[in-house]
């Protein structure tokens, strides 16, 4: 990270410190997955040099094999019964904490870990924050058999699914699974089109976060804003 930072990489940066420093002694730490967990990731990797024993679950391969370049000793998900804190990136959050997460395809492991989390930290740039969520995409992973059903279903639910592509072909995640990127337009209930999401066969995870998140640490230019329930 020796590279001249932008202005949001920054942010990011300085809500990754913040978030750290809930972080004690012998925990267990989820790590979460994209841009903005890449500078939390680094920040443990610090507190780790720094003596304290802090144990790690990651939510991607990608996450692993980073946290294990940077000497944080990495922990299978199945070995563990809880996790006591996460730090973890959102693509949108709104004042309730609802979050739209998923953009970097890791969505289905980064719930389970939040689901297992005593505390979940999410960290976010200035320009997360949204009044309603939807303007992003709600990434939905999807049992690759189960696609065309999928699709067909989201019409029901005012909402439109695009296979997620990569290099020509559709994105594959770490649990062999497609991505569809469902646009719903602005979500005037989260926690209901949540439900209703869950109840979707083939649909092995969502990317609206209800009632998961305990706190937003948000970077906002020099400064850091902290947004809890």
């Amino acid at each position: 990270m020796d590279k001249q930072l932008t202005q949001t990489e920054i942010e990011k940066q300085n809500a990754a410190r913040e978030a750290v420093k809930f972080i004690k002694d012998n925990d267990i730490v989820g790590l979460g997955t994209g841009s903005t967990a890449y500078f939390a990731i680094h920040e443990v990797a610090l507190l780790v040099k720094k003596g304290l024993n802090i144990k790690g679950v990651p939510t991607s391969e990608h996450t692993a094999s980073l946290a294990k370049s940077l000497g944080i000793e990495m922990l299978d998900i199945n070995q563990v019964q809880s996790i006591d804190l996460t730090i973890d990136g959102a693509d949108e959050f709104d004042a309730h904490l609802n979050l739209i997460k998923g953009g970097g395809g890791a969505l289905f492991r980064e719930k389970i870990v939040a689901s297992m989390t005593k505390k979940e930290i999410i960290i976010a740039d200035s320009g997360k924050l949204v009044d309603k969520l939807g303007a992003f995409r709600v990434p939905l992973e999807v049992l690759p058999l189960a696609l065309n059903y999928v699709q067909g279903q989201l019409p029901k639910y005012q909402g439109k699914g695009y296979l997620r592509m990569k290099d020509g072909a559709p994105y594959i995640t770490d649990n062999h699974n497609y991505i569809v990127d469902a646009d719903f337009g602005p979500i005037e209930d989260a926690a209901s089109l949540s439900e209703q999401l869950n109840r979707v066969e083939g649909i092995v995870a969502h990317g609206l976060f209800v009632n998961l998140a305990a706190m937003v640490i948000q970077g906002k230019g020099s400064e850091t804003i902290v947004y809890t329930k």
